[in-house]
């Protein structure tokens, strides 16, 4: 077969080596480029879910996009509508960039270090998979040719939500100089450093996925201190809209033998700590630095400043080694638990452990709130929580750190409110979640793409019941979860409707599946899908909590004030679900009328016009069968158990050539379903591009920050697609479909409180029980149970059906009603 020329050769190494060498534990740059910085600042960010330090150097010039963010730290905004109607989307939220206490600036001889003009002879920075911490080398020769070692790192602790650090050691090597080192707390949320230039991220042009700026002073001072005997400044504010307050303090110690002097200034928007030091070769000053910082919907900023305190307090306590160490053995456990090895191919190795150190990054630490599409890397999507986290992120969580899975579904049961009262506003009952939010309040203005992806409330309700499938956690369940699975079911049964009410169908109008290049539609496939299973573990849930606690049972039908004929209709809409289904061209159309449509020749469409969304109104692109994402893809891999294997070929070859790919979290879900299709090479390509979306820029908006959906989908694109696990209600399986050039594949999932080390070889699968009781898996119909210190052996009778070369362009097939698909690029 020959393929649609949009999908990329396969390429085994998208980084330059000299200047990303491989470390299989580290991403390692080995020069600065001032072309893409802001790539850099995102790759080399640091943080722990609740705080992320972008990458910015030290010294605070030279950026692209200074960036500190607090999860869920945001102002609002009304949004304004160029024509209104009831139920628009009516309070914008947007990250705030908090104030950043990354800056440390240095002057030898009273000249400043910048590096983009600096003579630098040797020049390093390491971001360290295994000890958390962001580190920097150099040396420097200054204009006045002394030669200066720098050695720098940033750290912010997994152990502390509320703590990062900072440690900068200067020697001079030859001769003495006078030697300033300047550090300092900084308001940029204006857009503007101290030296009123604008960040390079501001002023570009329109990209939908950036965030919103501002164009009133957000944080407002309320209170700044400083002294300077024990070198502790601090900054409070409160946000103009929302209310919001955050404080920050920094501790500061410096250790030297040489001679200093010390001085302290604040202001509203400035507390600096900057020292003179008399330095002699060879006497090194170690600057140690310790932040905190503390936030709250409307704590006056003064008492979170006596929080950052008591976090300082105890972090000086216990000394910089301690956290350091405390950091090194959390991501120890974290390792044990989640690291995927690729032995023998250590550029896939590197780059597998850096997108999964940044799911910790991302969620770790963020208890209480959502964990947004570019984690606290960046302001990208204005720190928003999508239907990401649930189907992207959730299951890496759910089968390797089941705590942060619960604290993230935990997350939105509390919006349940809220998400009662936006069902309301649509005119439906039960529970509506917001497309895009982070107070919980819907914050998508553009409701064709927002709110009609109604499928969020499946996404949301099928996560939950992966996690209470994999851990069992029925206090969960009963407590919280239940509420979220009747108040969603509630609100299918009313969305959709019976076209015959004694034998007819079930059908779903007006909404939008995950492919935002197909919009209000009708029946979408992978929405009625979800939507299904919604409804059947809602109405499964109710009558196993019946039998199994019948005072459970009461409190929940009296809190949610439940009838049993609701229950019933739930299966019966459930079971009576349209699935659409094109008999002549055998796939299954992903809406009604989709196939009605051209295709889009993205063959003969110049790259320069990709992504379509930036060079395309979106009513040009409605009009074509064209993908931004997978879709009806994506409900064969969530709901695979639904389909059989030849419609799940069928359905792939049709929609993979249509696929533009131009959203990231496209390519992780073609891969899985292409590997088990059978086109190994093609899911290894994807793949390839997915491991590589923010490290090589494909997407052109890492400065934007991480795409925390993507790392996720890198771990399910590895466990579920080459290592073929899957879970469908509890029922663990593997069907491994392991690349022809790779050795092995080993992984871990923790199954119901066992952890289960997985190494799929050509020939077969090893399982081991590193941790817990037993766990049992149906390995290609051959079920096992593998006990502690017993492990199992099944050969494998080779990696599945192997399919060469890509599925075949779309244009060319014929319609049931005789008239041939055809391609077209429109306005040519």
């Amino acid at each position: 077969m020959t393929g649609p020329s949009h999908v990329a050769p396969q390429i085994h190494d998208f980084l330059d080596r000299s200047r990303y060498p491989v470390d299989e534990w580290a991403l390692i740059e080995k020069s600065i480029n001032s072309q893409d910085l802001g790539t850099t600042e995102t790759l080399f960010s640091v943080g722990n879910g609740y705080l992320g330090l972008r990458g910015n150097v030290d010294e605070g010039r030279d950026s692209f996009s200074h960036g500190t963010y607090i999860n869920g730290f945001h102002e609002t905004w009304p949004i304004q509508h160029a024509e209104e109607a009831f139920g628009f989307a009516r309070v914008g939220q947007t990250i705030v960039n908090a104030p950043d206490a990354k800056v440390i600036r240095l002057y030898v001889d009273d000249e400043p270090l910048l590096l983009q003009i600096a003579d630098l002879m040797e020049y390093e920075r390491r971001l360290d998979f295994r000890s958390g911490v962001m580190s920097r080398e150099i040396l420097w020769r200054t204009p006045g040719g002394k030669r200066v070692q720098i050695r720098s790192r940033r750290m912010v602790s997994f152990t502390q939500r509320h703590l990062a650090i900072m440690t900068f050691e200067v020697t001079m090597l030859d001769d003495y100089a006078p030697v300033a080192i300047s550090s300092q707390i900084l308001n940029r949320q204006d857009g503007e450093d101290e030296y009123h230039v604008r960040a390079k991220s501001m002023g570009e042009g329109v990209d939908p996925r950036k965030a919103s700026s501002m164009r009133h002073r957000v944080l407002l001072p309320q209170s700044n201190w400083g002294n300077v005997a024990d070198g502790r400044v601090a900054l409070g504010y409160q946000c103009a809209e929302s209310g919001m307050t955050i404080a920050v303090a920094a501790d500061h110690r410096l250790e030297t033998a040489n001679n200093y002097t010390k001085r302290i200034q604040t202001d509203d928007d400035l507390a600096k700590m900057t020292y003179r030091i008399d330095a002699e070769p060879g006497q090194p000053i170690t600057l140690v630095k310790m932040v905190s910082y503390h936030t709250s919907r409307g704590v006056p900023s003064r008492e979170l400043l006596d929080r950052c305190t008591r976090t300082l307090d105890r972090a000086q306590d216990e000394g910089l080694d301690n956290q350091l160490a405390d950091q090194r053995q959390w991501l120890d456990d974290f390792w044990e638990r989640s690291d995927v090895e690729v032995p023998g191919q250590p550029e896939v190795q590197q780059a597998v452990r850096w997108n999964l150190f940044q799911i910790a990054q991302a969620s770790a630490r963020a208890e209480g709130t959502g964990i947004p599409a570019k984690g606290v890397t960046g302001s990208g999507y204005g720190g928003h929580y999508f239907w990401d986290t649930e189907v992207y992120v959730l299951p890496f969580l759910t089968y390797t750190t089941p705590r942060a899975a619960r604290n993230a579904l935990r997350f939105r049961y509390t919006l349940l409110d809220a998400a009662r009262n936006r069902a309301k506003q649509l005119a439906q009952h039960g529970a509506l979640f917001p497309w895009r939010t982070i107070n919980g309040e819907e914050a998508s203005a553009y409701y064709a793409a927002g709110t009609a992806q109604y499928h969020i409330d499946a996404d949301i309700s099928y996560a939950l019941s992966q996690y209470l499938a994999a851990t069992g956690d029925l206090d969960f369940l009963t407590r919280e979860g239940i509420d979220v699975l009747v108040e969603t079911a509630r609100m299918w049964v009313d969305l959709g409707f019976w076209r015959n009410e004694e034998d007819g169908t079930f059908h779903i109008h007006g909404v939008t599946g995950p492919d935002e290049y197909t919009t209000v539609v009708n029946d979408n496939l992978f929405t009625n899908v979800m939507a299904r299973f919604n409804l059947r573990r809602a109405a499964e849930a109710v009558r196993e909590l019946a039998i199994r606690d019948g005072r459970q049972y009461d409190r929940v039908v009296k809190r949610l004030e439940l009838d049993e004929r609701e229950v019933a209709d739930w299966e019966r809409a459930a079971s009576d679900m349209a699935i659409p289904y094109d008999e002549h061209l055998g796939v299954h159309p992903q809406d009604q009328h989709f196939l009605e449509r051209e295709v889009w020749d993205l063959a003969n469409t110049p790259m320069d016009k990709r992504p379509l969304l930036l060079h395309y109104h979106p009513l040009v692109i409605y009009r074509f069968q064209v993908l931004k994402q997978a879709d009806v893809v994506l409900a064969l891999f969530l709901q695979g158990d639904q389909f059989d294997p030849e419609e799940k070929r069928a359905d792939f070859e049709y929609y993979d050539p249509i696929t533009t790919g131009d959203s990231t979290l496209s390519a992780v879900v073609q891969s899985i379903i292409a590997a088990e299709v059978g086109y190994h090479d093609l899911a290894l390509r994807y793949f390839l591009s997915a491991l590589f979306v923010d490290l090589a820029d494909r997407h052109h908006n890492t400065s934007d920050g991480v795409h925390v959906a993507s790392t996720g989908g890198v771990w399910s694109a590895l466990v579920n697609g080459f290592g073929g696990f899957r879970d469908y209600q509890g029922v663990f399986t593997l069907d491994p479909r392991l690349p022809e050039s790779w050795d092995s594949l080993i992984f871990r999932v923790t199954l119901r409180g066992t952890r289960v080390r997985v190494t799929v070889l050509p020939d077969r699968v090893d399982l081991c029980v590193e941790e817990g009781k037993e766990a049992t898996v149906a390995i290609r119909g051959h079920e096992v149970t593998v006990l502690p210190g017993d492990p199992v052996s099944v050969p494998l009778d080779g990696q599945g059906p192997r399919i060469e070369g890509e599925p075949s362009p779309v244009p060319g097939r014929r319609r049931a009603d005789g008239t041939i698909i055809s391609a077209i690029v429109p306005g040519t």
